[in-house]
């Protein structure tokens, strides 16, 4: 980070509704806190009740206009258009994202520098969005065609905004859906520099609206209630989306959530151990922690339990902490005071419930870092299923380390939970790999790797870590509708009174 970019304040004081860069009109402007240093870095617009009102008028007008009659292969084209300028703008946003959310620089290159492929590839299906014709006999043909939902409240989280959006943007349009972008009020930057890219690729007005602004009694609450969206798009914890369901249950919105995750990350004794400690540590403490799909369970067979504890403390020891723009650091702040505060506490709570705190567990102690919100990847051993620090979502890089005896035990303890988002295993025995993955209750089993997500894989979970898919076809059908056509080929409708 240069001392320019730690000085210079942004300011961002339009929101993006019906093509035009607007000055909110029941909003105002909210300060995001750069979490390394706890300090203000950008200045941005953020809606209200109206600024909501008129977004959904725009995307409901482009709707019923000029995007309800475009062909799928002009959307094609505007979306391989938007993948583009999102492929060459790539390195700006990354290194906003790492500003806004605390993420390492050497995550979010990376991860930006890819999200271009999920427009391109929903470009790619825009014109192969078809029915099907249904045989019965030949008095009536039948066929079914796919429709747009309609008017989409896509609704973003503070830990990966620019991928979750790419998720959630690439199916809609594909569709032939509008979209109204709220992104997390603590991450709003990236989203108003993605509405420019938007005008830029040359979508007509009110395809896509973006307005930034707070959840609870503000844009996001009034989004979900909003009688005139058809369905909301939502990725954050699960008592908020209770909260979402209860508010759009008076217009049966449809719904789609990706929620929480507490995943299993299971090593077996024949592991390729190497690898499976390098995936391991990587998924316990990557994105600082903050990620749904984290393997922080970690479950071990326990004739190698103590082998796998010490190659944790010692990865511990490697892991650099650091701003986040620098791009030697490996891991970054919690992205916000309040998730500082979260973390700490349930070390504590695992101190308190007898776990063995091996590696970190504290802040930092430089001062170079003492006016951000960092944590030291942590490190619980002697860790069971029990524990408040296996069984909650911390969203803190803590690894619960678990020990096991076989597989009918692994799988009983990876299926322990509430969540069923994602998992992982590792095994050089074939059949003991399929035998584990098919038992396991996740939307997303890796076997010998770990978060490997890609434009094309249904992303999603079981019980309480979410409702549909989001990455492939899957995603797509969520965001249409079928209507099914009977016509008959004799027009000939018998009386049935006449007897």
């Amino acid at each position: 980070m240069t001392n320019n970019e730690t000085a210079q304040l942004l300011h961002y004081k339009h929101l993006y509704i019906n093509g035009e860069w607007v000055e909110p009109e029941d909003g105002g402007m909210l300060d995001s806190i750069d979490p390394a240093t706890g300090k203000p870095w950008a200045i941005v617009a953020y809606g209200g009740k109206r600024d909501i009102d008129k977004a959904v008028a725009a995307a409901r007008s482009a709707l019923d206009g000029p995007w309800g009659k475009m062909p799928g292969h002009e959307r094609a084209e505007l979306l391989r258009k938007l993948a583009d300028i999102y492929k060459r703008r790539a390195p700006e946003l990354a290194r906003l994202e790492s500003r806004d959310s605390g993420r390492a620089l050497r995550e979010t290159i990376p991860d930006i520098n890819a999200h271009s492929n999920w427009y391109m590839w929903y470009a790619s299906l825009c014109d192969k969005i078809w029915g099907r014709t249904i045989p019965m006999d030949d008095s009536v043909h039948i066929y079914t065609s796919r429709l747009p939902v309609g008017v989409v409240g896509a609704i973003t989280p503070w830990n990966a905004p620019m991928l979750t959006t790419a998720w959630k943007l690439g199916p809609a349009l594909a569709a032939g859906c509008t979209v109204i972008l709220k992104p997390a009020e603590l991450t709003p930057v990236t989203a108003i520099v993605l509405a420019s890219m938007i005008e830029e690729a040359g979508f007509p007005a009110g395809v896509v609206n973006v307005v930034p602004g707070y959840g609870q009694n503000g844009a996001g609450q009034y989004l979900t209630e909003h009688p005139g969206v058809d369905k909301i798009a939502f990725t954050g914890e699960g008592k908020t989306a209770r909260t979402i369901l209860k508010a759009g249950a008076d217009s049966l919105k449809k719904f789609s959530f990706e929620l929480g995750g507490k995943a299993p990350h299971i090593i077996f004794a024949d592991a390729n151990l190497d690898s499976a400690i390098n995936a391991a540590t990587s998924s316990a403490w990557a994105v600082c922690g903050q990620s749904c799909a984290l393997g922080s369970r970690v479950l071990v067979e326990k004739t190698i339990y103590d082998q796998v504890v010490d190659a944790f403390i010692k990865r511990q020891t490697q892991v650099r902490i650091g701003m986040p723009l620098n791009e030697r650091t490996h891991m970054g702040p919690q992205a916000s005071a309040e998730q500082l505060a979260k973390t700490m506490s349930y070390i504590e709570s695992g101190r308190q419930e007898g776990a063995d705190l091996v590696a970190g567990g504290s802040q930092p102690k430089s001062q170079e870092l003492a006016d951000g919100f960092f944590i030291e990847p942590t490190v619980f051993a002697s860790a069971n299923n029990n524990m408040r620090i296996a069984r909650e979502e911390i969203f803190g890089p803590v690894a619960a380390l678990i020990p096991f005896e076989g597989e009918e035990e692994a799988i009983h303890i990876a299926n322990d939970t509430t969540y069923g988002l994602t998992a992982g295993l590792w095994s050089q025995d074939i059949g003991k790999a399929h035998r584990v993955a098919a038992k396991i209750r996740a939307g997303m089993v890796w076997v010998n790797t770990y978060r490997y997500i890609r434009w094309t894989t249904p992303y999603g979970g079981f019980k309480a870590s979410g409702w549909g898919r989001e990455n492939g076809i899957e995603a797509l059908d969520s965001y249409l509708e079928t209507r099914t056509t009977v016509v008959s080929t004799t027009a000939q409708f018998q009386n049935p009174y006449n007897d």
